[in-house]
Parts: structure tokens; sequence; C-alpha cells
């Protein structure tokens, strides 16, 4: 932004440094060997099943290396898409980051995602090669004709292996084993693509959201200016998330250990001890979450301080973190919790930060290097200090994403005269602080997962008993938001909304699926039938489940 805090000297001046080429694979192992960083844990994995998995540098790097000679030996070459569906694992950074090391363009996806949407990702990215665990092969395998592209797919951990005439399936353990030889990694620019995810979209459908190896570079603020990095000791971040999510896969897997840091994370069921536990035990100096993980601790835990004294440093996304909440944390622990907000498009760019006073609500500052403008999206000019206006990114920025999959026209409606038009609106006070508006869309942020209404609707309008229906976001509680529907029936037919939500739960992730369903006769619309969800309130319901 042009205008600098009042109260406050002015971040330092940032240089970018970006390569001609560069990877982004090899810039999270490779590039470690031969350092002190080479026999350094980069990875605890605490699994409920498997105890304790650990990994070195040195160790991921032969396991990315032989990851993309196998896909080299079965034909796959750059560009190709792998598509990564897999729990919390050492396996998830074999294949994401190895895929990279082999010019290919890494998909991760959810493990919530049904059979359904993962075919859909499937298919709109164009995946090749496919790695999942033995549990969703059994289910997925049937229908791997849906998948046209498919040509490999590797299967992580144990279980029943089934053949398929189209598609070559491999043990994933064994197949590395056998590569005792490897080419180096393919020489990608920074500009090429390296990964594709998948968000929420107004579709309907997720859309694809293609990122470059420099994004990796654009990250580089974050690490001092949200992190806060400890250049003279190892830290050890511990995130409760899984590592599919955009969120996790730059704070919890790539940016750490692009840094030479130690990983931390788990696989299975949790509760609110759990990540006390975990930061205790592997003395993690940084733990990250949403806001609902720090709600669930501060409510269902005695725990303080001195249970935890390796930690120095408390981070939260996703969703904002209430007054009360921070209020409790510093109460409990004697700490801060400095936010920061992202999107797929840009990964996190506004954040609180060591460097100023925390002011409750607000989302801090764009970090150095990110030269974030709020623009008036009629007159392309900056607003005035107090004015709303949407957050808007130079397209020189290196973290900011290459297109859209497959959709040039979406691409071209948010990317266009020099800038990114994120469609989030924010304003900026005198003193230089950024207060976050939200989107002037219908995306429902739950839990700390962004839900797209119009995917849920497309899902229970799939039901032969349903008319019409709309999801909005209910609030159960302060800075509680869960997802509801609406639903009309059918004339003449009777479904009850135990029968809905049933089905939801068939045909959505769980972060998706409705929570609640509301049984209605009509909805407040537009003059032209459109449906205004913001004045959908449970008064015309019939009946709720």
């Amino acid at each position: 932004m042009n205008a600098r805090a009042q109260s406050f000297p002015p971040f330092p001046a940032w240089s970018w440094h970006v390569p001609e080429f560069f990877n982004i694979g090899v810039a999270c192992t490779d590039a470690h060997i031969s350092t002190e960083v080479e026999d350094r844990l980069a990875m605890i994995v605490e699994d409920d099943t498997l105890g304790t998995v650990t990994v070195t540098y040195a160790e991921l790097a032969r396991r990315t290396s032989q990851f993309a000679q196998l896909l080299r030996k079965r034909g796959i070459v750059a560009g190709d898409r792998v598509l990564i569906r897999l729990p919390n694992s050492i396996d998830y950074p074999t294949a994401f980051l190895g895929a990279m090391k082999a010019g290919c363009i890494a998909v991760p996806t959810s493990t919530l995602l049904t059979v359904d949407e993962v075919l859909y990702l499937a298919k709109d990215s164009g995946a090749n090669v496919m790695v999942m665990d033995h549990a969703m092969w059994e289910q997925l395998a049937p229908r791997i004709v849906e998948a046209p592209d498919a040509k490999l797919v590797l299967l992580s951990g144990k279980g029943k292996h089934i053949d398929k005439l189209n598609v070559t399936a491999l043990d994933l353990k064994p197949a590395l084993d056998a590569i005792t030889v490897w080419s180096a990694a393919y020489a990608t620019r920074a500009n090429d693509p390296a990964y594709l995810v998948y968000t929420s979209g107004t579709t309907g459908y997720p859309k694809g959201v293609l990122h470059a190896h420099r994004a990796l570079i654009g990250r580089e603020p974050a690490a001092k200016y949200w992190f806060n990095f400890d250049p003279d000791n190892v830290d050890r971040i511990l995130h409760s998330g899984k590592f599919n999510w955009t969120y996790v896969l730059g704070s919890g897997l790539m940016d750490p250990l692009y840094h030479g840091k130690t990983v931390i994370v788990h696989e299975g069921k949790n509760d609110a001890n759990t990540w006390t536990h975990l930061i205790a035990k592997h003395k993690a100096t940084i733990f990250i979450g949403v806001p609902t993980i720090y709600r669930q601790i501060i409510q269902k835990t005695s725990t303080s301080k001195d249970a935890v004294p390796s930690l120095r440093m408390c981070m939260s996304a996703g969703e904002h973190l209430s007054d009360d909440m921070l209020a409790a944390w510093r109460d409990r622990f004697g700490m801060e919790i400095f936010e920061a907000v992202g999107m797929s498009e840009f990964s996190y760019y506004l954040s609180q930060s060591i460097h100023r006073p925390i002011r409750a609500g607000s989302a801090g500052f764009p970090q150095p290097g990110h030269d974030i403008q709020l623009l008036d999206p009629e007159t392309l000019k900056p607003v005035p200090h107090g004015e709303e206006g949407m957050i808007s990114v130079p397209e020189s920025d290196p973290g900011l994403f290459l297109r859209y999959w497959n959709q040039p026209e979406e691409t071209a409606k948010y990317r266009h005269d020099g800038y990114f038009f994120s469609g989030d609106y924010a304003r900026i006070d005198e003193d230089g602080y950024l207060w976050f508006l939200g989107r002037k869309d219908d995306i429902i942020k739950s839990f700390g997962y962004r839900v797209s209404p119009y995917e849920v609707e497309r899902v229970l309008k799939s039901h032969p008993q349903v008319a019409d229906c709309a999801c909005i976001g209910e609030e159960v509680e302060k800075d509680k938001l869960i997802v509801v529907a609406y639903v009309i029936a059918q004339p003449g037919e009777k479904v009850t909304a135990e029968q809905l939500q049933s089905f939801g739960v068939q045909h959505l992730a769980a972060y998706k699926a409705p929570k609640r369903i509301y049984l209605a006769t009509d909805f407040p619309r537009t003059k032209n039938g459109k449906i205004l969800r913001r004045e959908i309130s449970p008064v015309i319901a019939l009946s709720a489940s």
C-alpha cells in the first residue's frame, strides 16, 4: 500500500530474487543435502495406527527422487498431472514434491472427498497418475474408467490389490524400493506450473487454481513477518490440519521444509488434548491451527503454558479468531495468536506480526514485498483510508497464481489491467491496519473450510424429490458458522429432512454436507427470480433436522 502506518516506522524494503530456474521439490529437499540440515528430521508424523514415523531431509530427498524416477519409468512426462489423495503421512511429501521434481503438476485433494468428487477432479485436471491409499482404491477402482486420462495408480499402505485393464496399479513402497538409480530433477523454470489446487467455485463445481514454482518464493515474506522463524535455532512446527488444504500445504509443508525446519503432523482421531500433548512431546516451538482448535483447547482442557514450555509462537488462519478467544488465550498461555488472511490464488499475504501490536479484529498488515492495493473496482483507483475497497494484487507478485485451470474467461475476469482482483473487500485505518470485510458473494466459511453453496445445492437438487434448494451459513454461536440447506420438495412428494441430510453425507465431503436441513415452501427472491440467500431464515421453514 502507498500509505504507511502513522504510528509506526515503515517495514523494511523488500527485494524479490526470482531465478530463471527453480523447482519446489528440489528447494524443499535436495537443496539441503551436504549442509547441516541434511541429517535433521524433516517430518514427524504421529499416526494413531502406525505410531511415530519420521524422515530426515536426506531420506526425503532420496524418496522424492525415487518417486520422480518411478514416474519417468512408467512413461509419465513433464506437465502430466499427479492427483494425490492421501492422509497425513511421509508418502504425502514424497508424492507431492516428487511429482514436481519430475516436472509434473501435483494435484492435492482431500481425504474427505467422496468417490464422485475425486473422479470429477481427476477428469477435470486430466490426471495421468493417482496416488491414494488402498481403502480409497477399493471404492474407486470399479469406476476408474471415469478418469479417462489415468494411466498409473500408486497405492500407499497395505490393503487389497485390485488390477484394472486400463491402468497400472502398483504398491508404492516396493515400487520406490526398486528404484536405485535416478536422473536429476527436471529443470523447471520459476514460472512453470507446479501444483493445481481446487477451491469452491461459484458454478457448483470446484475450480482449479494453477500455481507456478515461484509461488514458494512468493511466500518468503511470511517466513519473517508471520512465522517469525528463529534463525539461530531449529524451529519445530506443529500444524493441526491436513496437507491437502492450501493453508497447510504452505505453512505446514512447503514453507518449513524450504527453510530447513521440522514439520510435525497428526493422523487419526483427535481431541482438544491432542495438540498440547504433541507440542510437549516433540518440543514444538510453533503451533498453527484454526480458531476452532484454539477454542477447543481453551474450553475443553485446563492446559496452560507450563505444560508446553517450548512453545513460543501461535498462528491462525482460515476464519476470523474472535476477540474473546484471543483474550482467553492470552490469559491462559500468556501468548498472542497471530492471524493471517490468504486465498487459494495467493496463499497468505496479510498477517499480524510481532513487529506491530495486535489490534483484535484486524488482519494486520500486508507483508513486505506484497504491494497490496485497495481499489475501487469501477475506477481501478485506490480508495481513501477508512473506505471499502477490493483487495487487489499486482500481477508482478511472484506469489500470485498462474491461471484458473481450463477456464480462460474466468482468468480474464479476475486478472486484468495489471492486477488480480480478489473479490475480497477490506478497509485500512489511519494507522495502516487492514480490516478484512470478506467477499461480496455467498461463499461460506465454516470451521476454517470454504464451502460453495452452489456445489451443495447442485448435489441436493440431484435428489429426485427435490424441486429447489438454497444453502447458507447459519451462526449457531458467536463466530461459529455451520452449513445448512433449505429445501423445497417436488409437488406431491414427501421427503424428510433426515433423508436429505443422509443424501448430502453420501455425496459430499463431510465439511460440505449440510449440518441442518430445513424444509421450506418458498424463498425470498429478486424480481428476476434469483434467491436472496441473505434474507433466508428459519422463519420460512416447515421443519428442520
